[in-house]
């Protein structure tokens, strides 16, 4: 079932839990990510990069495999296809000219105001069309957002959701991850929107409990994918140096990237009541 992210992420900020953005990169990604979900039980985002959707073929090649393996897959739990960090208002319009159904426009690297007028132009193409739209303030090199500054945004914008900038950076912390929940408890309580952790890979668990518990409601994890499948595909080649069949050296990463997906639920959900 394809949905917009809206109500998903309005309970879950409402009931205290966080919903998994999960970023595919491949078909075998997007496959192993809904299978686990729907054993959870779990409603999920799949969120794909402009870089992996220009590598999978483009826009409507990911939305075909992503439609196709809910009806294939009998997937019953609610599926959010989102585009993450688009840098263009031309890229969220072809993703939801696709049947994207929600898309992130990240001009975070702008003014204020060059964000607040290329975020108000993707609403205005998504409201009519159903399809949410997620916002980002800040720079995720860990600095910080100005909880001013997200209220203005929000006025000028109803953005869907916000990513707010409280530290967290992307891809791998080389160092202890340093994150402000003063700072997001603070935006919470103003905005009073769903709000998007992004860089959570390599987070602890403490640290992730706790933004959920300062009001985040949508987790994104990209990076902790890569490495648990990765490492099991390299020690499958290393241990098998014979196969060359492509579909098992690929799906030798499966059950770790599935395990990984049912913790992270399992952290991500525990107040979250079986759909």
């Amino acid at each position: 079932m394809l949905v917009n992210s809206r109500e998903l992420l309005i309970k879950a900020s409402k009931d205290g839990y966080a919903i998994g953005a999960y970023n595919i990169n491949n078909l075998e990604f997007a496959r192993y990510i809904l299978e686990a979900c729907n054993e959870d039980k779990a409603p999920v985002i799949i969120a794909v990069s402009e870089p992996a959707i220009n590598y999978m073929g483009g826009y409507e090649v990911v939305s075909s495999i992503v439609r196709s393996l809910i009806n294939d897959l009998n997937i019953k739990v609610p599926v959010v296809l989102h585009l993450d960090h688009a840098k263009s208002f031309e890229s969220c319009k072809k993703a939801i000219d696709k049947g994207f159904t929600s898309v992130m426009i990240d001009a975070s690297d702008k003014t204020l105001e060059e964000n607040i007028l290329i975020t108000n132009k993707v609403k205005e193409y998504a409201d009519p069309r159903g399809v949410t739209v997620e916002a980002e303030l800040g720079s995720l090199t860990g600095l910080y957002t100005d909880v001013n500054d997200c209220m203005s945004f929000i006025s000028e914008t109803k953005v869907d959701s916000l990513a707010p900038s409280i530290g967290n950076k992307h891809g791998i912390y080389k160092e202890e991850a340093n994150l402000n929940f003063e700072l997001l408890g603070n935006i919470c309580k103003e905005a009073k929107l769903p709000l998007v952790l992004h860089g959570a890979s390599g987070l602890d668990d403490n640290k992730i409990k706790t933004a959920i518990f300062c009001g985040v409601s949508k987790i994104n994890i990209n990076t902790d994918i890569q490495l648990v499948w990765s490492k099991k595909v390299r020690e499958f080649i290393n241990e098998n140096k014979n196969v060359y069949d492509p579909r098992l050296i690929i799906a030798s990463g499966k059950q770790a990237v599935k395990d990984l997906i049912h913790e992270k639920n399992e952290l991500l959900e525990s107040k979250r009541k079986a759909f």
